[in-house]
């Protein structure tokens, strides 16, 4: 069985402008990029046939999936990006970068700020990948996106499967497992 996982093509939605932004200009900008359109690539699909490919139901990774796969795609809201919140709510201003690092971590350690819990993401991930190994289809290929990404591959391996290390998944690119 083979397992393709690939990351939406990239998004065209620029950083913030200003500097120094804060908690509603950050959920603003996270809510633009979730709506903005990609540029879309080529990806290499190793001549592989895959017999079935499952798309986050996120516009931009809809949106790659029809750009690579020929045949039926099934949308999921399992495969989506774990949202992104501000830690508080006051008027303070941080880096827009600052704003992303301090979120990832805070997610990363079940801060009560996130609404989507680390553990509830890898429960859904662990569902999911259940479900289409339990299919045996012998090629599934998955677009998605890159902290889910890094989840998925955690879990194939736990799985038997082998591939490579995913540390920050490029756009577009094919991330073949197998077992």
């Amino acid at each position: 069985m083979k397992i393709g996982l690939v990351r939406h093509f990239k998004v065209m939605h620029a950083y913030p402008e200003k500097i120094w932004i804060t908690p509603s200009e950050l959920t603003k900008w996270f809510k633009d990029y979730d709506a903005s359109d990609i540029e879309e690539g080529e990806t290499d699909l190793q001549e592989i046939e895959w017999e079935k490919c499952y798309s986050s139901d996120m516009f931009r990774a809809e949106k790659t999936a029809s750009a690579i796969f020929d045949g039926e795609i099934i949308k999921t809201e399992n495969l989506r990006e774990v949202p992104a919140y501000p830690l508080v709510h006051r008027n303070i201003k941080l880096p827009y970068q600052l704003w992303a690092v301090l979120v990832r971590l805070a997610w990363l350690v079940n801060h009560p700020s996130q609404k989507d819990s680390k553990k509830s993401v890898e429960k859904r991930i662990n569902l999911f990948l259940d479900d289409i190994i339990s299919e045996g289809k012998a090629n599934v290929l998955i677009v998605s996106h890159g902290a889910l990404m890094i989840f998925m591959r955690r879990e194939l391996v736990k799985r038997g499967f082998s591939g490579p290390r995913i540390g920050h998944p490029a756009n577009g690119k094919l991330y073949l497992f197998e077992i």
